[in-house]
């Protein structure tokens, strides 16, 4: 497959499910990583236009967590995403704070 002129990776199915999982461990060890070197003004942008479904599997990852350290990344990125990411980033949030 093409676009344009350039060779476009496209996944079998399988490979999806392989490559969500592997991705969303390495944007939550990020997340790791930009609390330990970062101050708290957070440039969630990144993760906005992502594919939704590995934002999905992210968020669950977060919430199965259920460590708080996350919150401070979770409103700063509540702040700039669509609405119904915003949504999910609420009830993960009420769930690390033991409020859902």
């Amino acid at each position: 497959m093409y676009d344009y002129r350039l060779p476009v990776l496209v996944f079998t199915d399988a490979g999806w499910e392989i490559e969500k999982e592997t991705f969303a461990n390495e944007l939550l060890a990020g997340f790791d990583e930009l609390l330990k070197t970062s101050q708290p003004q957070y440039d969630m942008s990144d993760l906005k236009d992502r594919n939704r479904e590995l934002i999905w599997r992210l968020l669950d990852k977060i919430e199965a967590s259920r460590n708080p350290k996350y919150l401070p990344l979770l409103e700063a990125w509540q702040q700039i995403d669509y609405k119904k990411v915003k949504q999910r980033i609420e009830e993960v949030m009420r769930k690390i704070s033991g409020a859902g």
